[in-house]
């Protein structure tokens, strides 16, 4: 039961988006698709998962002086080989997250779950963890991403819903990031609240 409330609570009750407010910079960044959302979401629940495991696995090894470089060092190593990965298989994903594939090192998601849970727990409890979390994150900015793509350009997933004629080109620029998110945390809000 622990380890299925671990996996769970990364969706709605601890939303790294929604309700820890992490992981901002990607959030508002690369959302202006769903595609980039579930693109860079996947891209860092790899990363994530990826971590968190090697992490717990070497955390008695690793000294204390040097324990938060040490984990940007082993998030490193998994965000080259997606970047590399991606760069080779999914080019066009690859051009459009452009910059921020490079930044899922410095994302305090990835940082933050490797010094506050994989860095304390077991490896199963870890690799839950960073699944849920992952998970969750990429539910956030693929419904984030899915609304702005609806909104802005009258399609989701590159499936077109209605002319895009008709889209606001508001939600597909920045503004349009902030008032999607601002609405989305109000609903996850009222949600945790009932």
């Amino acid at each position: 039961m622990n380890q299925w409330t671990n996996f769970t609570k990364g969706f709605i009750k601890e939303n790294p988006v929604f309700v820890l407010l992490l992981g901002m910079c990607p959030t508002l960044g690369v959302t202006s698709s769903a595609i980039n959302g579930l693109g860079m979401g996947l891209a860092t629940t790899f990363v994530l998962v990826m971590s968190n495991l090697v992490i717990s696995l070497i955390k008695s090894q690793i000294p204390s002086k040097v324990r938060i470089p040490s984990f940007i060092v082993i998030i490193a190593a998994f965000v080259t080989v997606v970047e590399l990965t991606m760069q080779a298989y999914l080019p066009s994903l690859f051009k459009s997250l452009g910059l921020f594939i490079p930044l899922i090192v410095v994302n305090c998601l990835v940082l933050g779950r490797a010094e506050a849970f994989a860095s304390k727990n077991n490896l199963l409890s870890s690799l839950v963890d960073g699944v849920g979390m992952g998970l969750g994150f990429s539910f956030a900015l693929t419904l984030l991403g899915a609304a702005r793509e609806f909104f802005g350009a009258g399609k989701i997933f590159d499936i077109v819903v209605y002319p895009e004629d008709y889209g606001m080109l508001l939600f597909v620029l920045a503004p349009g990031a902030f008032i999607v998110l601002g609405y989305l945390i109000a609903l996850i809000n009222r949600m945790n609240k009932a």
